[in-house]
């Protein structure tokens, strides 16, 4: 069977991407021969394919002509969302702009599960954004923050994460306490410029409105109508998530990122993120979003990476369980 179907040259060019490799990839994926024939793209193939292609080739089309420009993550997720038959999708996430970097760049969630994200923040007073990296948990929260900020829903921003050595320890490090415990945070102010810019940011750093500080310094403290992001909070103890999440006050929104196979605490330590996910699971203004590696923006190999770690310890864990049945077999037997 062939199709085809008209795409205007310069969107053409967006679309097909850099020597056709965005086309080779569809090729591939859904088994077709895509041609051009002056401005007339003619897809042959199976029926599903060609339909499946035809829908890809459409959202991606649409994305384009918004003036968007067409990234290999856009590709890989519209053919994700191609073999599932969901249509509309890519151009359904594009409508929502949370706000636009200093540079003018639209930040925009890109796909479902980060969609799913942004409106929870919107809807719940306190979210949990889990997931692996690259999946734009803390980035997307950053911006939601600092939009919440100058439409003057809050009156600050406050930013944390727990200083967990990985290895190496703090006291080595030179300078005060600051300059020891920034590298941490870098993140943050990273993801605070980009957004927001450097001038900006440090005129409402010094004015005290924007804070980026380590969890240990949030003890004792009731923070009220701030925008409080709680980062790499796997790596907090039980006892600092009670802490940490009994500082909320009036008008204030939570959210706290963190990914469950990146924990640098001490082995036996039970990490307080996993703990709260058992005990504040069915609290009303309190979501959970699960991000997958499907969610993963950042360059296509680091997705490739998250799916091979994620295959490797399940095997390890059926592994262990097979052997955990084993001996436990084999010490009835010998009973």
């Amino acid at each position: 069977m062939s199709v085809s179907m008209e795409i205007p040259a310069p969107l053409m060019q967006s679309v097909f991407g850099a020597e056709d490799r965005f086309v080779r990839k569809l090729e591939r994926s859904f088994k077709v021969t895509i041609v051009d024939r002056n401005g007339r793209v003619v897809i042959s193939g199976g029926e599903a394919g060609i339909r499946q292609t035809g829908s890809v080739l459409r959202q991606l089309c649409l994305l384009a002509e918004k003036g968007n420009e067409i990234e290999e993550q856009n590709v890989d997720y519209a053919i994700a969302m191609g073999m599932e038959e969901k249509e509309g999708v890519l151009t359904e996430i594009d409508e929502d702009c949370i706000c636009h970097t200093v540079s003018g760049k639209p930040i925009k969630p890109k796909t479902l599960g980060q969609k799913e994200y942004v409106d929870a923040i919107r809807k719940n007073m306190i979210v949990f954004g889990l997931g692996p990296a690259g999946t734009g948990k803390t980035f997307l929260a950053m911006a939601m923050a600092v939009t919440a900020f100058k439409n003057e829903e809050v009156s600050r921003i406050i930013l944390t994460r727990p200083a967990i050595e990985a290895g190496e320890k703090l006291g080595f490090l030179p300078g005060d306490l600051q300059s020891k415990v920034d590298p941490y945070l870098r993140p943050l102010y990273d993801a605070l410029y980009q957004i927001m810019g450097t001038e900006s940011f440090t005129k409402n750093m010094e004015k005290g409105l924007i804070e980026v500080a380590p969890l240990a310094y949030m003890r004792g403290r009731t923070l009220d109508n701030a925008y409080i992001i709680l980062d790499e909070a796997q790596n907090t103890t039980p006892a600092q998530m009670k802490m940490f999440l009994t500082r909320i006050g009036f008008g204030s929104k939570v959210v706290v990122t963190g990914d469950s196979s990146q924990k640098d605490l001490a082995v036996g330590t039970s990490s307080g993120l996993e703990i709260a996910e058992r005990v504040l699971g069915k609290i009303d203004e309190i979501a959970f979003c699960r991000l997958t590696s499907r969610d993963v923006v950042r360059h296509p190999l680091v997705q490739k990476i998250v799916n091979a770690y994620e295959n490797y310890e399940k095997k390890e864990k059926a592994g262990r369980e097979r052997n955990g049945i084993h001996q436990s077999r084999t010490g009835i037997r010998k009973k």
